[in-house]
């Protein structure tokens, strides 16, 4: 255990039928799961350049951040750490994805949110919940 919370972030990136790019980790915490795209933030570097950056080397694409959708914490998922992550939203500004670090990742894809996988990284949970909290508070609903 390092002693301090580290920090990651994330990204919920819908394409223009509503559903959400998701990538399977095959490196813990969380091995199998499948989550948002992302990383470690590195010391001096903002994090919303951070998800830029990340997401352009796992899966080739530019984003742009056009807000923030929620905070996740991951705490001690069997490695003693403890992450903080800002959740961004996000939206394709070119390329096509694809799997950039195949040892890293078991693939990627467009989900349907009535039909996401069934094991899913924290954060992303995090991310569905806060959606479904936007969603009963809205006057429309």
């Amino acid at each position: 255990m390092t002693g301090y919370p580290e920090v990651g972030c994330g990204a919920a990136i819908f394409d223009s039928s509503g559903r959400l790019l998701l990538i399977q980790r095959l490196t813990e915490p969380e091995a199998g799961a499948w989550g948002l795209p992302g990383g470690k933030i590195d010391f001096g570097e903002p994090a919303r350049v951070t998800a830029r950056r990340e997401i352009a080397e796992e899966l080739g694409i530019d984003i742009e951040v056009t807000g923030l959708a929620c905070i996740a914490e991951i705490l001690d998922q069997g490695d003693g750490r403890h992450w903080v992550s800002p959740i961004f939203f996000a939206r394709v500004v070119s390329g096509t994805p694809r799997l950039m670090e195949p040892e890293k990742h078991g693939g990627f894809g467009w989900y349907a949110l009535d039909a996401l996988p069934s094991r899913l990284t924290i954060p992303t949970q995090a991310l569905i919940a806060s959606l479904e909290t936007a969603s009963a508070a809205s006057p429309t609903s």
